[in-house]
């Protein structure tokens, strides 16, 4: 991908604060499609999408968002959209007001904003829910709020900070699907999350960052090639969990299930063959799943496994 064209470049940043080093010589392009940032908290995800959102400036190397250094640059970051880990909402304000409201702080027209705001709505599917203060709304919907909020001026590159965080497994499929789609249509798009499987379902390109350094930078094929059937434990909340063990052990791929308190804990050596069952099971309604969460402890695994 040339400087020229939509997408990121970033050419041997450098970035500390302090003597603390959170980003050294990281070189990587993004273009279209959906790329998988992973690394566990400390890696320095947070530091580089600061970069790439004009909200720091590198010590050392180069940032080009579009082929353009976004540092200090409105023109530059009215092309860029940024999905947030922490929520930073209007509480008392309608969905569509509130995202008009940010729309129009674009550059955008009240006509125009009004329009671009309901559009983005409509595509997150919160159609019927635009009226509604966004303090009624469940953590599913607030995601996929701040996702709206990102997609409105129809920018060319999205940054997703921990999009799937919190969701039930419905709301992960839903939304999931929304995030591949919109790579199928040519955005750039940079999905950060410190869980593997997370990245796995949406990204076909996965860049892994730990210790402010790339350790490694391929497709999912190629990562599991270097993790041939590694292990992941999984937690499942729930309130019925002898009924939802004896749906979990018919599982191919369920190596172990363990009572633990508020659900159970799964032992799968096929992560992704043991997320589409679960999620059919929970769409389906035979048993309640109220949370399904990769356990941190298993990635840590894979960074020790990748840096032996």
């Amino acid at each position: 991908m040339s400087a020229a064209q939509a997408g990121i470049v970033l050419d041997r940043i450098s970035k500390w604060y302090g003597e603390v080093m959170a980003l050294n010589e990281v070189s990587a392009e993004f273009g279209p499609g959906v790329t998988g940032l992973l690394g566990p908290n400390g890696a320095g995800k947070s530091t580089l999408i600061k970069l790439i959102c004009g909200m720091l400036q590198p010590n050392l190397g180069q940032v080009l968002v579009n082929g353009k250094t976004p540092f200090n640059r409105p023109s530059v970051m009215t092309r860029v959209g940024l999905c947030p880990e922490q929520d930073a909402l209007y509480p008392q304000t309608s969905a569509w007001n509130a995202l008009t409201y940010l729309t129009r702080l674009q550059g955008f027209s009240a006509r125009d904003a009004r329009m671009g705001a309901r559009r983005a709505l409509e595509r997150v599917g919160l159609e019927n829910d635009l009226g509604r203060s966004v303090a009624g709304y469940s953590k599913g919907m607030r995601q996929r709020f701040k996702l709206a909020q990102a997609l409105a001026h129809d920018p060319d590159v999205i940054i997703l900070d921990e999009p799937l965080n919190g969701l039930d497994p419905p709301g992960r499929r839903t939304f999931s699907e929304l995030i591949r789609a919109l790579g199928a249509e040519g955005k750039c798009l940079l999905v950060s999350s410190h869980i593997l499987h997370e990245v796995e379902s949406v990204a076909r390109r996965i860049v892994v960052l730990n210790f402010g350094r790339v350790l490694a930078d391929g497709t999912s094929r190629e990562l599991r090639r270097e993790l041939p059937e590694f292990p992941l434990t999984v937690r499942l909340t729930t309130s019925e969990p002898a009924e939802l063990a004896r749906h979990i052990v018919a599982i191919d791929g369920a190596r172990r299930v363990e009572h633990v308190d508020g659900g159970l804990e799964v032992l799968t050596h096929h992560p992704a063959e043991f997320f589409d069952a679960v999620s059919e099971l929970a769409t389906s309604g035979t048993v309640p799943i109220e949370a399904v969460t990769p356990m941190d402890e298993d990635l840590e695994a894979v960074f020790r496994y990748l840096t032996q």
